[in-house]
């Protein structure tokens, strides 16, 4: 080191030297044997004392790893930005960036690169850092565990874990044993080699699942709850057995008389029942302390956090790995609102610092070049895909077996088969695979990992695309059958308007509504949501930081109990705006929710007035009926919420609809249709007809059937107004608000008759509501009028064509024409005259 210390010592590795115990060749050795045998250091070549006097930082550990720090981080970040069209998760970035900047790349091409950025002597200290990261990083996964779902996941589940992990694990163990003369130069520890090989090939990747599916936005889907599932049990399963491996062949590191594996087995089993039986109930203990409502306290927080490196620190003294102590010790603990506040504190560092060093060494420490022994590589890629293929056969298998569409049982069988980069990691630390196997195995799986991503979306979309779900709007379902709606709340504010609507859609036992009531909040520093999305009716499953969702859980539970026909299951979905739509829609479809209610981005003031509650809103919104496949409405409250709770049946609520024409208008009137049969409702459908133009086909028939279905109910009117142009348009409704001041308009968001609204859309102020929309919502003539009535807007999904053919088909089975139903309702207009005339003030009409 240039004389630059007269402490400096030097220190000569011989077992390294010869590429670690039991001789063998001098390939076979681990990420700190790249560049050199000989480890220099100086206690006091910490920090440098600045280039102004002569000092080189490169020669000073800490700056040299804050350096390295610096490159890992930017080249994984770009890597990152380059492999985003293409969707790929991070942890393919954070291992490609380890192939860049190791001796693949930039340490072949700048000879004197390693020399000066990644010297030997820096080696100890970023794997101690990267394993310091893996330690907590396992914590968390042990933290995010949450063992009810392990304990409720049923036969599915467990099905496809255990199969999933144990029939790759034998047949990779099985297959590589054949051919052990054809891969191995050493026989003296392949026991070991076969048992990490084995966990490797077949354990799931819970991290490395949890993002993807994260972002490919199925992690609050039917699949990614089940996949996400798998991979707990199937990770948890793969840390027993590697504990199990390690037990009866240890580890091979340091040669000599075979390990006391009895001793490491019973030692294990006392750990793991220490942890059960007194780390669980003391930390439960420790944090039933904190009174209720109250963030932790860092002096709290860092006294869990100290027990992680206990808990490493016992399982290397048992000798398994230290990962698997930290592992069991996140495990035990209870998910409480705390622990999930004690994630948050620590997952944004570990996962954007310490983590990537994991992975970034997994790709540092290989030399492509190196992979100078093709037989061995063929036989490595067979095994690869051999244990790959048994893995995804088995778990399509018991997926169909299960009921699961194939396409489905496809997506699952490549959610849960990325396998484990840390595994291998442990493995090529520990010298049991020699350099040119751990970089096969290595590119294999960067390869099988960058595949999942598309394959998953595309089989899964295909697979939502032919699953026959048709009735995702309200005209092609039947009135009296269940209906599933899906309601956004952002603010508790927007739940007075829900009830109210959903209690003006008359619930009964003959027709049940299933509302699953969404609360949206914001994403906002804090990376783990997926603890969060889809928690129901549990307090102690919510963070701190959104316990306001507990208020709005108790809201929609006592309506509720006090309501019959209704179904509610809150869920909170925490993500950012600029994705929130994805979670609404996905969620919709996987639920098969016929309508998504949107709470409009402003709310109704005391004054009579309208505050945006946030501008984001009003872009979710748009996006959500841009994307939806299903209907949607966007509720405008404006004096709705203030019935919530009135008595259904002492209160008349005046509902009207302004039907103009075309899918909207006809999916807004189904609504009404339940609506319509609330005993405490009286309801008007207000048609305008354009003049000198005929009605289409499709509205007239379903207008009819509206007609014949309350021809004898006095409570429902039916009035058409002939208008020539939007200014006559605009007069009607204005005539009705100020004349009748409904409590709720449900109108279409479009308008297919354009010669009636022509102009309007120019100048909208909200235009995702429509022209008619966006006029009620905005209209007020003076002295309050219309302050107090509400609008609901209606966009009716008509994808995919499902829409014409089941129209077609009640039209064909319809055992009424179109004429002996105009006949009919002629008839009796004319007998009930002057009483339809009397019900809306001077207008003239009648059902």
């Amino acid at each position: 080191m240039d004389g630059k210390s007269p402490e400096l010592l030097m220190h000569l590795s011989m077992k390294e030297a010869v590429g670690g115990s039991g001789g063998g060749s001098g390939a076979n050795f681990s990420f700190s044997d790249l560049v050199l045998k000989l480890d220099c250091y100086s206690p006091k070549m910490v920090l440098s004392n600045g280039v102004w006097l002569g000092d080189n930082p490169m020669q000073y550990s800490f700056p040299l790893f804050l350096t390295q720090l610096l490159f890992i981080s930017l080249t994984t970040r770009a890597l990152a930005a380059l492999l985003r069209p293409l969707r790929q998760p991070v942890v393919v970035a954070e291992i490609l960036a380890g192939i860049v900047l190791g001796p693949t790349f930039m340490g072949r091409i700048f000879k004197t690169y390693t020399n000066i950025f990644f010297p030997h002597r820096s080696a100890y200290l970023l794997k101690t850092a990267a394993n310091m990261g893996l330690l907590y990083f396992v914590f968390i996964v042990g933290l995010e565990i949450d063992t009810s779902i392990l304990r409720h996941t049923g036969r599915k589940v467990l099905s496809v874990a255990t199969a999933g992990i144990l029939l790759p694990f034998f047949v990779t163990i099985s297959i590589t044993y054949t051919f052990r003369k054809h891969l191995l130069q050493q026989h003296t520890y392949n026991q070991a080699f076969y048992i990490y090989l084995g966990i490797a090939l077949s354990i799931t990747s819970f991290p490395v699942l949890a993002r993807i599916l994260l972002e490919i936005k199925l992690m609050d889907t039917e699949i990614g709850r089940i996949a996400l599932s798998t991979a707990m049990i199937i990770e948890f399963l793969g840390w027993v057995l590697l504990a199990i491996g390690i037990a009866f062949t240890g580890s091979n590191e340091t040669g000599g008389s075979p390990p006391p594996s009895h001793l490491i087995i019973l030692a294990t089993i006392v750990y793991i029942l220490f942890c059960l039986f007194v780390v669980r109930p003391a930390v439960g203990w420790f944090f039933s302390r904190i009174p209720e409502g109250e963030v932790m306290s860092d002096m709290d927080s860092g006294t869990i956090l100290i027990g992680v490196m206990a808990a490493g620190l016992i399982a290397d003294l048992i000798g398994i790995h230290s990962a698997f102590g930290a592992f069991l010790y996140g495990f035990v603990i209870r998910p409480t609102p705390h622990a999930t506040a004690l994630i948050g504190r620590v997952e944004e560092f570990i996962k954007d610092l310490f983590l990537p060093l994991v992975f970034f060494a997994s790709g540092f420490r290989i030399d492509l070049l190196t992979i100078h022994r093709p037989s061995h590589a063929l036989v490595l890629i067979f095994i690869f895909l051999l244990s790959a293929s048994v893995k995804i056969g088995v778990i399509i298998l018991i997926a169909v077996y299960f009921g699961f569409p194939f396409l489905e049982g496809i997506a699952l069988a490549f959610l849960v088969n990325p396998s484990g980069f840390i595994i291998l990691g442990i493995a090529r630390d520990k010298n049991l695979m020699e350099a040119d196997i751990y970089a096969v195995i290595l590119l294999l799986n960067i390869m099988m990992t960058a595949t999942v991503t598309p394959v998953v979306t595309a089989a899964y979309k295909r697979s939502r695309k032919h699953l026959g779900y048709k009735r995702r709007n309200l005209q092609c379902s039947r009135p009296d059958s269940e209906l599933r709606m899906l309601a956004c709340v952002h603010k508790s504010r927007n739940v007075p308007s829900i009830i109210s609507l959903l209690d003006l859609s008359n619930p009964t036992k003959k027709s049940p509504i299933f509302l699953y009531a969404l609360h949206l909040v914001e994403l906002s520093g804090h990376a783990s949501a997926l603890l969060i999305v889809d928690n129901a009716c549990s307090s102690d499953s919510l963070p701190l930081t959104h316990a306001h969702s507990q208020h709005i859980i108790n809201a929609f539970e006592t309506y509720e109990q006090h309501a019959g026909g209704v179904s509610i299951q809150p869920i909170t979905a925490v993500s950012p705006f600029s994705t929130m739509h994805e979670d609404v829609c996905s969620l919709a479809e996987d639920r098969h929710a016929a309508i998504i209610i949107l709470p409009f981005h402003k709310l109704h003031t005391v004054d009579g007035g309208m505050e945006v509650i946030h501008p984001a809103i009003r872009t979710l919104n748009a996006n959500v009926l841009k994307n939806a496949r299903c209907s949607v409405g966007v509720l405008v409250d404006r004096g709705l919420s203030s019935a919530a709770g009135v008595n259904r049946l002492h209160h008349v609520r005046h509902v009207v609809v302004l039907f103009f024409g075309g899918p909207d208008d006809r999916e807004a009137l189904a609504y009404a249709w339940r609506i319509a049969e609330h005993p405490a409702v009286a309801l008007t459908l207000l048609r305008f007809l354009a003049e000198g133009e005929a009605a289409a086909d499709q509205d007239e028939e379903y207008v009819s059937e509206f007609r014949v279905k309350f021809v004898n109910d006095e409570s429902v009117l039916y009035v058409e107004k002939v208008v020539s142009n939007s200014e006559e348009t605009v007069e009607v409704i204005r005539g009705l608000m100020e004349g009748e001041r409904p409590d709720l308009c449900v109108v279409g968001r479009r308008i297919w008759v354009s010669k009636l609204t022509k102009g309007m859309e120019e100048w909208s102020e909200c235009p995702e509501l429509g022209p008619i929309g966006d006029l009620l919502a905005s209209l007020d003539c003076g002295a309050g009028v219309a302050a107090t009535t509400s609008v609901l807007v209606v966009q009716q999904y008509v994808g995919e064509g499902n829409l014409g053919d089941v129209a077609a088909e009640q039209a064909e089975n319809s055992p009424t024409a179109a004429e002996g139903v105009q006949q009919y309702l002629s008839n009796h207009t004319a007998s009930r005259g002057a009483g339809g005339a009397a019900g809306m003030g001077g207008w003239h009409g009648a059902v």
